[in-house]
């Protein structure tokens, strides 16, 4: 089988023919090079060649496999492909950390991105929705780094989840509740937790008479419902033109006349704007956090509205007014994902200091347990 090595003096005759090339012009490239051009060895070099000039190269093979959701590349001699259950390393392997650069740069060109010494890191979405984050050897050891993210290849239900272990039956029904009670909510955890999932799942459940407005920073969300629009930030161009912000989107999208809001993912000032349309009828809006616990909501919200000028008792109030609950999804050691806890938003009426109080929590047994907050949220419901 050709290497990346072996390829390069055939892969440069071809490109000074300056078109696309044909199978015949390859076996002539081989010959130029000495090679022996045998039936099985001119489709091994065809084979090859498409592979490392085209799609994610030596990664295609990983990211075709079902159940992967993560494939990340350190270097050239690591890599390694999430299927649900944590990190695991592959034997694939690159060349030369050359390749693995030209890989990299290759993914970001065709988005219309810049990766290189001036621009050396990049995050965008390829066209097949997977979503890529880049950054060279000149930044990171052991080399230049790839990290992509696959799309679901379907969309995940309430009772997928259930089936999945993410959810108990019980956590399914009360979740299903806080859809039908246009609750405001917001799902958290960690980096690849599973809170897209989820809360596309919770989003089927909207009637479909309803209209869902959806901005994200890079587009994941992909609901099953029949009237969904998304809405897609974008960074400045090279010249530091261009950008489209969060925070512009939700602006946009209240123009749209919503029946539910939605930020994909809360990460900056944007919080500041989906807070005040909350607080002004746009009744069951819903995103996602970063956070460690639900606990750490309030504190994440608070730094993220900072961002966008708004003082510190004014972003608690704006929690207090404009979200009901909190959806905590853990991680643990072995990768499994299960929703831990939901939580509601309750304001110290002394310090004016917003925090969350646990209404139900589900242990990894299947345990059910009311919490403080279990009857507040069950008036919420109700009402």
């Amino acid at each position: 089988m050709s290497t990346v090595e072996d390829l390069e003096p055939i892969r440069s005759r071809l490109a000074r023919l300056r078109r696309a090339h044909t199978p015949a012009d390859v076996a002539e490239a081989m010959r130029a090079e000495g090679r022996v051009v045998s039936d099985a060895a001119l489709v091994d070099t065809l084979e090859q060649l498409h592979r490392h000039s085209v799609g994610a190269g030596p990664l295609e093979v990983l990211l075709a496999e079902p159940g992967v959701t993560d494939v990340v590349v350190n270097g050239a001699e690591q890599v390694f492909v999430d299927r649900g259950h944590g990190l695991e390393r592959t034997s694939v392997r690159f060349s030369s950390e050359a390749e693995v650069r030209r890989l990299a740069q290759r993914l970001a060109a065709s988005v219309g991105r810049r990766l290189d010494d001036a621009v050396p890191f990049v995050d965008a979405r390829l066209a097949d929705g997977s979503r890529v984050h880049a950054v060279l050897g000149t930044l990171a050891d052991p080399g230049t780094c790839i990290s992509l993210r696959v799309p679901a290849r379907r969309s995940f239900s309430l009772a997928d989840c259930v089936r999945s272990g993410s959810l108990t039956p019980g956590a399914a029904e009360l979740l299903a509740r806080v859809v039908e009670s246009r609750l405001a909510f917001l799902v958290s955890g960690g980096t690849g937790s599973g809170k897209t999932t989820l809360l596309a799942a919770l989003l089927a459940l909207v009637p479909p008479h309803e209209r869902i407005v959806v901005v994200e920073d890079s587009r994941e969300l992909a609901p099953a419902h029949p009237h969904v629009v998304r809405m897609e930030g974008r960074p400045a161009n090279s010249e530091l033109a261009g950008a489209v912000t969060l925070t512009d989107l939700v602006r946009q999208s209240l123009r749209m006349r919503p029946d539910r809001l939605v930020v994909g993912e809360v990460r900056g000032p944007e919080i500041a704007d989906l807070l005040t349309a909350m607080n002004t009828g746009h009744e069951g809006g819903c995103g996602t956090v970063h956070a460690n616990s639900s606990a750490d909501v309030p504190a994440r919200l608070e730094a993220l509205a900072a961002l966008g000028g708004l003082p510190r008792l004014a972003v608690h109030a704006q929690i207090a007014s404009a979200l009901h609950a909190s959806v905590h999804i853990t991680r643990d050691g072995q990768g499994r994902r299960r929703v831990s806890e939901i939580s509601v938003f309750t304001r110290d009426p002394a310090t004016g200091i917003t925090r969350t109080e646990q209404a139900v929590a589900f242990d990894a047994d299947g345990t059910t347990r009311l919490g403080p907050g279990g009857p507040r949220l069950e008036r919420m419901l109700e009402r």
